[in-house]
């Protein structure tokens, strides 16, 4: 059965936990191995995935191309501005033709009611690569990553510190669902989007917002933040004047519980939201984070195509 991943409620809190328990399973089992080397059981074998970016992206682009090599298939890359979407094409039409091409279609745009219509149109499973509302193949990685340190999601303590942008959507969305707190620290006129935030606490999840940056991290296991300014938006130098303080460094990060994992989706802009003490310190985990794209990718694909 196909399904689509648009946001981390479309698979639930149960398959999130599985999709993890997956990866976790899959990494193991690579331990030593080439990074282009195809899993014993190869699941996805024959499959092609097509990827359209219409924002630029390393991590996003290099671990679907892994995850699928690694899962048995392959990936096509298309850059909007060379492909017809750029020329005019319609989503719905070009919907229509990928599904009789390929076997699904990850995409990484900004308006995330393109990738609902993509999904709308399209007979193959569409995969939320990141929207300007949500992110939630880098929070299962994110999760992924603290489970693999020692941590349980349920009664977590995570803090934001920073803009309440798709990253902080979609981990409020997770601590719904995987019944966690978390704590948003950010300026007025940042905070996230209101419906995340309602739909997670109906859930069982407690999410806190403050503007008071200590109050965020105090007692907080996990500490995350992301850039100040995303991609395309407006009024940077605005933005980072407000966020100033929830920088996270190495006097916030003691505010944390001790041994607190510092989390970052990256690229980081080292002396704005992160010091380089914190995010190159023994505490911080980015790195894991970053390879566990790969294998958070691959048990999102397999889930999306049926097969987990």
């Amino acid at each position: 059965m196909a399904r689509d991943f648009l946001g981390l409620g479309d698979a639930g809190g149960d398959m999130v936990a599985a999709m993890i328990n997956d990866a976790i399973d899959r990494k193991a089992a690579r331990k030593g191995w080439p990074k282009g080397r195809p899993d014993a059981d190869a699941p996805l074998a024959g499959h092609v995935l097509a990827m359209i970016f219409e924002k630029n992206s390393t991590r996003t682009r290099v671990s679907f191309d892994m995850a699928m090599r690694q899962l048995g298939g392959s990936a096509l890359i298309m850059e909007a501005g060379s492909t017809q979407i750029g020329r005019g094409e319609t989503i719905a039409d070009t919907a229509r033709v990928l599904s009789r091409m390929v076997d699904a279609i990850m995409i990484r745009t900004d308006d995330h009611a393109k990738i609902e219509e993509l999904a709308h149109y399209a007979d193959v499973p569409v995969i939320n690569g990141l929207t300007d509302l949500s992110h939630p193949c880098q929070i299962v990685a994110d999760l992924l990553t603290i489970v693999e340190h020692g941590a349980s999601l349920p009664g977590l303590q995570m803090a934001w510190l920073g803009d309440g942008n798709n990253v902080a959507n979609s981990l409020i969305e997770a601590a719904g669902l995987m019944k966690f707190t978390i704590r948003i620290g950010g300026p007025a006129g940042y905070e996230p989007d209101e419906a995340f935030v309602a739909r997670a606490r109906a859930a069982g999840g407690e999410v806190i917002l403050t503007s008071d940056a200590e109050e965020a991290v105090a007692g907080a296991q996990v500490v995350v933040t992301d850039t100040w300014v995303s991609m395309g938006q407006a009024g940077g130098e605005k933005h980072i004047a407000a966020m100033q303080p929830y920088q996270v460094n190495a006097a916030l990060m003691a505010k944390a519980a001790p041994g607190a994992k510092f989390l970052h989706c990256l690229p980081a802009h080292r002396g704005e939201e992160v010091t380089n003490e914190v995010i190159d310190g023994p505490n911080s985990v980015v790195w894991d984070e970053a390879e566990n794209r790969i294998h958070a990718q691959k048990s999102v694909l397999l889930w999306a195509l049926g097969k987990l």
